[in-house]
């Protein structure tokens, strides 16, 4: 059995150490973008978000990466999303793919989260892990694990998994809300080794 320390540990991981690359804050931002940081140091990218904030009801988190360091978010990808929800009355459950909020070969953004609520409780956090950003030969893989604290009183977590389809090496991950902006929010990127 393999033992993980905490701090090394998340859930879609492959349970080495982080090495903390870089930190960002949201703050009415209607972006926040990572230019800096992925490169072939590691193998193993892993973006945290933590109590991002919508600036109105509904927002959903999205994710958009670049092979130009930032000069163009519009790398084309394939995805999946699927999503389990729990309202706080207790009397409302699902588990479901989602199919209007996978994409299949397009450029746009990928939405990574359910609409968070602009109340001062709705919030949404979790991880986004990208596999090899450096690689010249194969496509990227990457998977997200996020909470919403959603505008109408349920809690979804969503799991989406997909892959940048460019041979090309990703430098640059951006993150936007669908609508409105990130009021707050701490984002924080890592190596893993």
């Amino acid at each position: 059995m393999t033992t993980y320390k905490s701090i090394a540990y998340s859930p879609l991981s492959e349970g080495g150490s982080r090495v903390l690359i870089s930190e960002l804050t949201a703050s009415s931002s209607s972006t926040v973008s990572f230019t800096g940081g992925l490169d072939s140091a590691y193998k193993e990218y892993i973006f945290t978000f933590s109590r991002v904030s919508s600036s109105i009801d509904g927002g959903q988190l999205s994710i958009n990466a670049s092979i130009d360091a930032g000069s163009n978010y519009n790398v084309a990808k394939t995805t999946t999303f699927f999503a389990a929800q729990h309202n706080e009355a207790d009397d409302d459950t699902d588990l479901s793919y989602n199919t209007s909020k996978d994409i299949a070969q397009g450029t746009g953004s990928t939405i990574i989260s359910y609409g968070t609520g602009n109340a001062a409780d709705e919030v949404v956090s979790g991880d986004l892990i990208l596999y090899n950003p450096a690689d010249t030969t194969f496509v990227k893989n990457f998977m997200v694990n996020a909470n919403t604290k959603h505008q109408s009183d349920y809690s979804i977590q969503s799991l989406v998994a997909g892959y940048f389809n460019t041979t090309s090496a990703i430098n640059a991950i951006q993150f936007s809300f669908d609508q409105g902006n990130m009021d707050t929010g701490t984002f924080k990127l890592y190596g893993v080794k």
